[in-house]
């Protein structure tokens, strides 16, 4: 079966040393505490995709400080494979704005390093974060 391709972009925000976790349900049902991310839209930019999801999630509007990484990871939904990239950008937020998709998000943290790596569970979530800390911008 030829896999399904999906294109999606994220944003990892950062203030004073701590960085946004959100949490979402993954296909199983599970709840689980990740980054802020979507789909693209028809047409949209990675960078647009990406302040538009935490906009949407977060309730932030945030200025992009830097690209990334893209991700690219392979899964299975409803018995057909997905092979998925995901262009993350770090962030700062500017200012608080209303969440329109609230029903997606049952909660949120702002972490150090130490505090979000214990609630992280996807591997590619754990690389970013450690990313972050190398650069010295996580406490």
């Amino acid at each position: 079966m030829t896999p399904a391709r999906e294109y999606s972009a994220g944003g990892l925000v950062t203030k004073g040393g701590k960085v946004l976790l959100i949490r979402m349900k993954k296909l199983s049902g599970e709840k689980v505490w990740t980054f802020p991310k979507g789909h693209l839209d028809p047409g949209e930019t990675p960078r647009r995709a990406a302040l538009r999801e935490v906009s949407e999630e977060a309730g932030l509007q945030c200025r992009i400080k830097e690209t990334l990484a893209l991700v690219r990871y392979s899964f299975v939904r409803k018995g057909r494979p997905v092979k998925k990239r995901v262009r993350w950008y770090w962030m700062e937020p500017l200012r608080k704005v209303p969440a329109t998709t609230p029903d997606e998000v049952f909660g949120m943290k702002w972490l150090g390093y130490g505090g979000a790596k214990r609630l992280l569970e996807y591997p590619a979530d754990l690389r970013l974060l450690d990313t972050m800390k190398k650069r010295r911008v996580l406490a």
